[in-house]
């Protein structure tokens, strides 16, 4: 029987496809950088998915686009008091924290269920920089010595897909919000420029995991016999509902003051209320979001597939709210008495 322990093992013993920047110059980051957020094919086919060529280059696009930052080495800012008061009041360290440790373990468990060496190889990839996200997030609290509540325990997962699209969705869903939370932080100077900085190559690391999970997703999807992807629909329909039950939880865990207890999921809902003292409303935010969500994506081969439930939903709710949207502007600017 697999166990949590051998997970990690695997995770940690994998080589990733290039060696540290040492030194890391000016320049070599300047690369790296660029390398993260610009990939083409040099396929000049269509990368229909499905296709073994869709395949390949999603593969490849990974394995290319990887960052070979190292989290020891992240000079850390120096905070003033209220910097540091703004950094670790904020009720998310605990969820971040717990949320990597256990997308790293889940995206091991779904690549050892996987025939194709290719695909596996990318997800295994996937999970050890989910592992580096992980260090990246314990060496913040150890410099501004955040406390954490103490780790639940992992279960090794008995349907290693289930929680790969759980988890997958999730970070979909928390991944959109976070670039337009990300992109308000540095506009407001909520963090100071040098911890946007150092947080930046993480966030856009977020685009490609997402990158990576929407074309599995398309991939698997048309690999799949008519009556095997008849439940699988069937399957990303309770994943949702479970995204949705989930969410509703971490709500009310919140409003407790017991985020600790909701490690399963992320951090976006406490991020938005810790920065709603920014006077941001919900259209702002989404409309943040959705111009992120595109600048961050739109340096990657036009031909792959992109992630479209919550971008979608985000303009269907600007659409919807716009007429109160327009009622209230009009109200607010009518001259009183």
């Amino acid at each position: 029987m697999l166990r949590s322990e051998d997970l990690l093992a695997s995770v940690l013993a994998l080589e990733p496809p290039k060696s540290p920047l040492e030194p890391a110059t000016a320049e070599s980051i300047e690369a790296a950088d660029h390398a993260l957020r610009f990939w083409k094919s040099t396929d000049t086919g269509p990368l229909t998915p499905g296709s073994d060529a869709h395949k390949r280059e999603v593969c490849r696009m990974f394995r290319e686009t990887f960052n070979p930052y190292r989290p020891s080495v992240i000079d850390w800012p120096k905070l003033n008091p209220e910097e540091r008061r703004r950094v670790t009041s904020l009720p998310i360290w605990d969820i971040a924290v717990h949320t990597e440790g256990r997308a790293r373990l889940r995206f091991a468990a779904y690549a050892k269920s996987v025939s194709d060496p290719d695909v596996r190889a990318a997800i295994m990839l996937n999970a050890w920089e989910e592992n580096r996200h992980k260090e990246v997030l314990a060496k913040l609290v150890e410099a501004y010595d955040i406390r954490l509540a103490k780790e639940p325990a992992f279960e090794v997962p008995r349907d290693p897909e289930w929680v790969y699209l759980l988890t997958g969705f999730s970070e979909c869903i928390d991944s959109f919000f976070a670039f337009g939370l990300f992109e308000l932080a540095r506009r407001s100077g909520f963090f100071p420029v040098e911890l946007v900085d150092t947080f930046e190559p993480v966030v856009q690391e977020e685009c490609r995991h997402i990158l990576l999970f929407a074309n599995w997703l398309a991939w698997h999807r048309a690999n799949l016999p008519w009556w095997w992807r008849i439940y699988f629909e069937l399957r990303v329909v309770a994943v949702w509902i479970a995204i949705a039950r989930e969410r509703i939880g971490l709500a009310f865990s919140l409003d407790k003051g017991d985020a600790s207890k909701q490690a399963d999921s992320n951090f976006t809902a406490s991020s938005a209320s810790a920065m709603s003292a920014d006077g941001i409303g919900v259209r702002d935010l989404l409309g943040l979001s959705l111009e992120e969500n595109d600048r961050r994506f739109a340096g990657y081969d036009a031909r792959l597939v992109r992630p479209t439930t919550m971008p979608t939903l985000a303009k269907f709710a600007l659409f919807i709210t716009k007429p109160w949207a327009r009622k209230k502007a009009a109200s607010r600017n009518r001259p009183k008495g």
